[in-house]
């Protein structure tokens, strides 16, 4: 089976520049979790609700008259009298929703990850806090790439940093650390470890593809399982 979203996630690197300042590239990976939990069809109310558009996904990560911080990927239910938009290569519709199902934060580590760890575990710790008030029963899934190349080039402007550790030194501690603190957090982390130097040509590897797609078919699994039993 082929999955959207380790097909996004490899968008971001392969054969262009990763410019991690663009905040729209985890709203961009993150639809792809629904698309894949669709596909994959193993929640039968899920898929009943996705077709009927019953349930949707709002691309502008809010919840009408709730406010809180904006995550990644949310899909809730569709807000009464409000009309569900289908867009073209995609199952799930797009709508304003009146809470949170599943909820999704995604973050990617590609370089200096030590270096900013506190900050990622901070932002993923206040993210799920969110989504429980945008919907008490709500999955939430954290998806973090983490780069293990063994060189890594970051671009600001027309400036280049070459990474001072190499990613593959600080991956496991990066990790590690993510599971320690928010581990119990989410009801489900899934970490993506690819290989990408972000230097030209940009190629991009999985550190295993075979471990990859078994890590997220599993997570996917679970996740089915989850919203069923809450939904």
């Amino acid at each position: 089976m082929e999955f959207q979203l380790l097909q996004a996630f490899r968008s971001l690197f392969e054969g262009k520049r990763y410019l991690h300042r663009r905040s729209t590239q985890g709203d961009w990976v993150a639809q792809f979790l629904f698309e894949d939990l669709r596909a994959l069809g193993k929640a039968s109310d899920f898929v009943a609700r996705v077709d009927s558009h019953e349930i949707v996904v709002n691309t502008g990560n809010r919840v009408r008259g709730i406010a809180a911080r904006r995550g990644d990927g949310t899909l809730g239910e569709l807000v009464p009298g409000a009309l569900a938009r289908v867009v073209a290569d995609f199952r799930v519709a797009r709508g304003p929703i009146a809470n949170v199902q599943i909820g999704v934060e995604a973050k990617v580590l590609a370089k200096a990850m030590i270096k900013q760890i506190d900050r990622v575990i901070n932002d993923l710790a206040s993210q799920v806090e969110h989504f429980k008030k945008q919907g008490p029963r709500a999955v939430t899934v954290a998806m973090v790439g983490v780069n293990h190349a063994d060189r890594c080039v970051g671009y600001e402007g027309r400036r280049t940093f070459p990474s001072e550790i190499p990613p593959l030194r600080e991956a496991p501690e990066a990790i590690q650390r993510i599971q320690t603190r928010v581990g119990r957090a989410f009801d489900e982390i899934v970490f993506l470890r690819f290989k990408a130097t972000n230097e030209a040509p940009f190629p991009f590897s999985w550190v295993s593809q075979e471990s990859t797609n078994l890590d997220y078919a599993s997570a996917l699994t679970r996740i089915s399982r989850l919203y069923e039993e809450r939904f």
